[in-house]
């Protein structure tokens, strides 16, 4: 499974750059069509926000611990927030409210406002290792412990699982489930099941893995966090040669990235 793993975590980070530079810019006020820098956060191309950092916590958790271990993952979360790991510079630019209090307190939040997509843009790792459906909500609920969002994640992991065994199967399954949905549709913002939403329905709609997440882009809001989520599906279906490659070379810290991987 380790090279399905690379593949759904490549997918997220270089979706998740691409994003970075438009977070909260509205739909259909900008076009993103390549790898650039600056914009929102004003960093560097090729950088990974708080998504990837936490996605490659759980990455190297899984890999120490050989498993979920929750207490681990706190840990790790931890010392991304504290310390700057797991970026490509140390820098800390990005992250949600839930996520800050959560790591503050050390558990989850549970109220219906802690919905947001910060548990859920971390979780794909879990899909490429023995993790339970109670290991993936324990997991989520480090952060955000709604069910909503420990559902939510259970439903990607298996997702996830689906597109690596049957990339068309998957594709055809999520285009009939969308069939009829246009682009003025789908939400883009924070709350996790839109961004679930949002995910599948960008791999629906597109056949390349490079047309999935700039379409995730373009919709706007929370760029980052959309594409990074569908870059993880189509990296995992289309695999990590599908990403274009100078979108590979542009990325920074990829010695970091490699590093987690199990």
């Amino acid at each position: 499974m380790r090279s399905a793993l690379r593949s759904a975590v490549w997918g997220a980070a270089v979706g998740d750059a691409l994003g970075v530079p438009f977070e909260f810019k509205s739909r259909d006020t900008f076009e993103c069509t390549d790898m650039v820098g600056f914009g929102t956060h004003h960093q560097p191309a090729g950088t990974w926000s708080d998504d990837t950092a936490m996605m490659l916590a759980t990455c190297d958790s899984v890999r120490r611990t050989g498993g979920v271990d929750t207490d681990d993952l706190l840990r790790s979360f931890r010392r991304w927030f504290d310390e700057g790991a797991y970026t490509p510079d140390g820098t800390v630019f990005d992250y949600g409210g839930t996520t800050a209090e959560a790591l503050r307190l050390g558990h989850g939040l549970s109220g219906k406002w802690d919905n947001g997509n910060g548990a859920l843009m971390r979780i794909a790792p879990l899909a490429f290792c023995e993790a339970t459906d109670d290991e993936v909500r324990a997991a989520s609920a480090v952060t955000h412990a709604h069910r909503i969002s420990t559902e939510a994640c259970v439903e990607f992991v298996h997702l996830l699982r689906e597109a690596a065994a049957q990339p068309d199967h998957t594709h055809s399954r999520l285009l009939s489930e969308f069939e009829g949905m246009s682009r003025s549709d789908v939400r883009s913002g924070g709350y996790v099941l839109d961004t679930l939403a949002a995910a599948k329905w960008c791999f629906s709609t597109t056949s390349t893995y490079r047309d999935c997440v700039l379409v995730a882009v373009n919709l706007g809001s929370d760029t980052d966090t959309t594409a990074c989520v569908a870059g993880a599906l189509a990296g995992t279906a289309y695999g990590i040669d599908a990403i274009p490659q100078k979108w590979l070379d542009a990325m920074r810290g990829k010695d970091v990235l490699e590093a987690t991987l199990f």
